[in-house]
């Protein structure tokens, strides 16, 4: 079994036949199906709605190590090791993905071992056996996961997490799902029992389900989830962040070899809403996440070879590093615009900064172009075939479209609404809700202080190439050199690394 959001994929059915066989939806108000009747697996995923944002304060992370007792603990019947070995022979496992507004108990196996599967997966929902051990292991791994993991193995998830912290301190998204050092210290076993059994009622699931199963598994799994106990989810108001004014920046200090850049806002557009579709046109063109040719890569890394990548994002894109799609059931009711600049060279990063900070400008004051548009809308349209290419994907999909609220199949409603879109559409949507004068900026770097200084001087940052570059890309840098930012003392933070996410 595989832990929280890493999930790993046991079994891969391509998009083609998932079409060829006529797959659809179907659904009542405690179930999301996804029926592929030649499809010889099944596909799990139990949605309780339970979120870190339910998290207690200086319980950070309680929700979080609650369900991950559930996947990587033993049970009433069986112990964690016993569970690893009776799955071992189904090539099947399953695990818990804990986000800030959904918890999902997920799995797939074979229709073959339907049985004994069954039996393992709804005793770890139903039955958990909360032993001390798992307990101590699974906290363990919480704490090394922050303070070994995310503060020095990836700068770039580093950078983008400080990010999300920044714009949404204050409010019940305003801590990393996995919680914070101190508030995991402070979690005890009995908090994990009093958590759980308050929080997964029969009133906060919803069964998904995905494949090749028939209509008794559904109602076996209908009569039996409903031995949970009753109780309506309490679930806190959608996130209300800070109103930003000028532009913030938190660097994390660190003693690394190159800086990762991460700036946002947040937007008041959801997945459905009328101007989504617009502004996710835009962000392909602008920076679809690992697209080549989107504008923010052809500017940064591919004209001057300053990174890896460049790229945007108008919903919530988690493990960007490892995943080319995005990833379902981490749906949220209050999203930000995030560019994501992977990391430069230290002397380079004042210039990657304010390049990155002009082409937004730019896009926000000219919009797009006939021809960019024409060309995104044409790719956008057959690239949307492939964000979700398995059956277990598809499920998810399904169960965010019912968070937000969206009826039938949202892909091939994403595909006829980009398709429907005008050019006056998408540059209205981008004046609306698009902006570069008032953001919050998260840096991982080396030398801050001095960083730091340079910004709040805007002091010129010319670039120096270690091969020759066109005529044109050197007379735009001597513009990009001396963009304007203004950037204010007491609106720049410096955080030693040692010190994120403590509390």
């Amino acid at each position: 079994m595989t832990r929280r959001k890493n999930t790993s994929r046991l079994f891969a059915l391509v998009l083609g036949a998932l079409i060829m066989h006529g797959c659809g939806t179907s659904s009542s108000d405690k179930t999301v199906l996804y029926p592929v009747a030649d499809d010889p697996t099944v596909s799990f995923r139990i949605w309780f709605k339970i979120g870190s944002q339910m998290d207690p304060p200086g319980k950070e992370g309680l929700a979080l190590l609650t369900s991950a007792m559930l996947s990587e603990g033993g049970t009433a019947v069986n112990t964690y090791e016993q569970i690893l070995e009776k799955l071992n022979p189904l090539a099947a496992g399953y695990t818990a993905s804990t986000d800030k507004e959904m918890t999902i108990i997920s799995g797939r196996t074979h229709k073959d071992n339907l049985e004994a599967y069954y039996t393992l997966f709804t005793d770890a929902i139903l039955r958990p056996g909360f032993r001390e051990d798992d307990f101590t292991r699974v906290k363990s791994d919480l704490l090394n996961g922050i303070e070994k993991q995310l503060r020095y193995s990836s700068d770039e998830e580093l950078g983008k997490a400080a990010l999300y912290d920044f714009i949404f301190a204050g409010t019940p998204y305003g801590h990393l799902d996995e919680g914070t050092v101190e508030g995991l210290k402070s979690i005890t076993l009995d908090d994990v029992k009093a958590f759980y059994k308050t929080h997964y009622t029969k009133d906060a699931v919803v069964i998904g389900l995905g494949g090749g199963y028939d209509k008794a598994l559904v109602d076996r799994l209908e009569k039996d989830l409903a031995a949970l106990p009753a109780g309506t989810p309490a679930i806190p108001a959608a996130p209300a962040p800070e109103k930003i004014d000028g532009l913030h920046v938190t660097m994390v200090e660190k003693d690394c070899d190159a800086t990762a850049i991460s700036f946002g806002f947040p937007i008041d557009v959801l997945r459905g809403d009328a101007d989504f579709f617009a502004l996710a046109l835009f962000n392909s063109w602008f920076g679809e996440h690992r697209n080549s040719s989107s504008h923010l890569y052809q500017v940064i890394r591919e004209k001057r070879g300053m990174n890896y990548g460049d790229y945007s994002y108008i919903e919530m894109f988690p493990n960007g590093g490892r995943l080319q799609m995005p990833q379902p059931n981490t749906p949220r009711r209050r999203q930000i615009f995030e560019v994501w600049v992977r990391p430069v060279q230290h002397a380079q990063r004042h210039f990657a900064l304010r390049a990155a900070l002009r082409e937004l400008k730019l896009a926000v004051e000219k919009g797009m172009s006939k021809e960019d548009f024409d060309l995104t809308k044409q790719f956008l349209t057959k690239y949307a075939l492939h964000f979700a290419s398995t059956t277990s994907e598809r499920l998810g999909v399904a169960i965010d479209s019912r968070f937000y609220g969206i009826s039938g199949d949202y892909i091939e409603r994403y595909r006829k609404e980009i398709g429907a879109l005008t050019l006056e559409q998408v540059n209205a949507s981008i004046k609306k809700h698009l902006q570069c004068t008032d953001l919050k900026i998260a840096m991982v770097t080396k030398g801050a202080e001095q960083f730091k200084a340079d910004l709040v001087a805007n002091t010129p940052s010319p670039i120096v190439y270690t091969s020759p570059k066109p005529a044109e890309v050197l007379a735009e840098d001597k513009d990009i050199e001396v963009f304007p930012l203004s950037v204010k003392a007491e609106n720049v933070r410096i955080v030693p690394v040692e010190q994120m996410f403590q509390k």
